[in-house]
């Protein structure tokens, strides 16, 4: 039969971002996928010509709503680095426990749409709804449901009370008997095995030599998180990777699951050992010289280029998110797939083209 080619996005039923692919297709089989993106580009780093180091802030957040907070950590540590500012330790624990959260709801989002993608309607809602009860958390606790803008150069602005810990552990108990319920269906299922166990396989060998980044590599068997670098008060912290060998959708579905009850643990354990003190060390002068960042996203490593030249504009600023790591995996896996799997796969590497494109 002659090649076909087919156009897969910018819009699509089972995406939330604007991924668009063509796909070249021979009896309803991927022999070809081509990437096209540039749909959401905002132009976000070039407002660091006319915006202070401090309001960057503010802009950086909104690169990507799911994981703003961690997007604004990444670019408060890297200004403290060049700074030589040090933030309290008690602002380095909040930061895990507000990163950790974020973490626990984009994973959540990612179950529930990634449950959507392969028919499973009832099993997408109940995710959607446990991710309710962390968005509660995130609002009663920073004032907003998904920006949470917590983060200043020096450490937090904002302060947990024992009243706020003890209820957010409760809830966390409860989020946890909720998740552990859909452990059977999500992992276990004859359908959702059926859908995702050996489809969009990417080896442990192709994984590294593509570079992929997140839950998609520790999914190919690499036992790689950017937390183990030792930002904020990780260090303190009992924190191993999750990974699996499999390296398929299956694998990349159980990576998520099963850190999404690792991020419940690691804010337990913050909670555990909170410690008094100021929240945010005072920050003289302006930023010189340049520095490279790093911290681990949900989707994986979120880098930041930061330029200065002691004036109160950054002088460059550039970011790297994993989705752009994860596009190559992404072109390797979908050759072989059929085309009613497409958009399994593609969701698989949990795309944020906002993120990508910014």
């Amino acid at each position: 039969m002659a090649r076909t080619i087919i156009p897969f996005g910018p819009q699509h039923p089972v995406l939330p971002e604007p991924i668009h692919l063509k796909l070249v297709v021979e009896d309803e089989i991927v022999k070809e996928a081509l990437p096209a993106i540039g749909y959401v580009h905002r132009g976000l780093e070039k407002l660091a010509d006319i915006r202070d180091y401090n309001q960057m802030i503010q802009i950086v957040e909104r690169v990507c709503g799911i994981c703003s907070m961690i997007h604004a950590m990444c670019y408060c540590q890297g200004l403290e680095e060049m700074m030589k500012v040090e933030a309290p330790s008690r602002a380095k624990f909040l930061r895990v426990i507000w990163s950790e959260l974020h973490r626990m709801h984009s994973h959540l989002l990612w179950l529930g749409l990634f449950a959507d993608a392969f028919g499973f309607e009832a099993l997408f809602m109940q995710f959607w709804k446990i991710r309710e009860r962390i968005m509660d958390i995130n609002e009663a606790t920073a004032g907003n449901r998904v920006i949470v803008s917590v983060n200043v150069v020096g450490g937090v602005r904002r302060d947990l009370s024992p009243e706020q810990c003890r209820w957010i552990l409760k809830e966390l108990e409860e989020v946890e008997r909720q998740i552990k319920e859909l452990q059977s269906t999500m992992l276990k299922d004859y359908s959702v095995c059926k859908r995702t166990k050996g489809i969009g396989v990417l080896t442990k060998e192709q994984a590294h030599e593509l570079g992929a980044a997140g839950p998609l590599l520790r999914a190919s068997g690499w036992a790689q998180d950017c937390r183990q670098l030792g930002y904020a008060a990780f260090p303190e912290l009992d924190f191993s990777p999750v990974f699996h060998t499999d390296g398929d959708c299956w694998a990349r579905g159980w990576v998520r699951f099963m850190e999404t009850l690792q991020s419940i643990n690691l804010v337990r354990q913050a909670i555990a050992k909170l410690p008094q003190g100021e929240l945010a060390a005072k920050v003289k002068g302006n930023p010189e010289g340049e520095i490279v960042t790093r911290v681990e996203q949900p989707r994986g490593e979120l880098l930041y280029y930061i330029k200065a030249n002691g004036k109160k504009n950054l002088e460059r600023l550039r970011i790297r998110t994993p989705t752009f790591a994860n596009v190559p995996p992404l072109l390797a896996m979908l050759p072989g797939v059929e085309l009613a799997n497409v958009p399994v796969v593609v969701l698989s590497i949990d795309p944020c083209i906002s993120c990508t494109e910014r």
